[in-house]
């Protein structure tokens, strides 16, 4: 059967969502879940679930990091908006526009549940100025990571929601680890 990318989206959301708590959602369940799911609510939970695990991926601590190296919890936040902002970017051809103050509050929240409001908005705040900065800036560094986080974004996509993929979700999920380090090196660097 061949699935639009909406579908596709849809799709990949049922299966993170599973995988995320353990269930034994099998593939023919998650399809029938697809016509209650939400676009947008479907595009920040993946921009949050792949951000936590390129978090993981890396072997980085955010709660270490909240106390020595504050700034480091806005390169998530950008990272999980520039996820946000791949998976989205499909779509807009169909007239759907990204909701882009909705999903920094989703991400955030989701990533970092139970601080409190201020750091929260801090995060955002700093998470958003580094976001534009990499989506506005011209140097061939900044649009060579963007078009290999676009192309893991949707090779993850493929590989979850295909099973002609030539490769498996588990292979390409440590890239997106690999993609946030280089991000992390980016602004510890500056």
């Amino acid at each position: 059967m061949e699935m639009t990318y909406e579908q596709r989206l849809r799709l990949m959301y049922q299966l993170c969502q599973a995988q995320a708590r353990s269930d034994d959602l099998t593939e023919a369940e998650a399809i029938a879940a697809l016509a209650n799911t939400d676009i947008e609510d479907s595009a920040h939970y993946l921009a949050s679930f792949l951000t936590f695990r390129a978090i993981q991926s890396a072997g980085h601590h955010p709660a270490d990091e909240l106390q020595s190296d504050f700034d480091m919890l806005g390169v998530y936040q950008c990272f999980g908006v520039m996820i946000y902002a791949f998976l989205f970017m499909p779509l807009t051809q169909d007239g759907m526009q990204p909701d882009y103050g909705r999903a920094q509050v989703t991400i955030s929240k989701t990533l970092f549940d139970g601080l409190p409001a201020e750091q929260l908005a801090e995060i955002i705040e700093s998470g958003f100025h580094k976001f534009k900065l990499i989506a506005e800036a011209e140097s061939e560094h900044w649009q060579e990571y963007r078009e290999n986080l676009d192309k893991v974004t949707i090779s993850y996509m493929i590989a979850t929601t295909d099973d002609d993929s030539p490769h498996s979700a588990e292979e390409v999920l440590p890239l997106f680890g690999q993609l946030l380090s280089q991000l992390c090196e980016a602004f510890t660097a500056d």
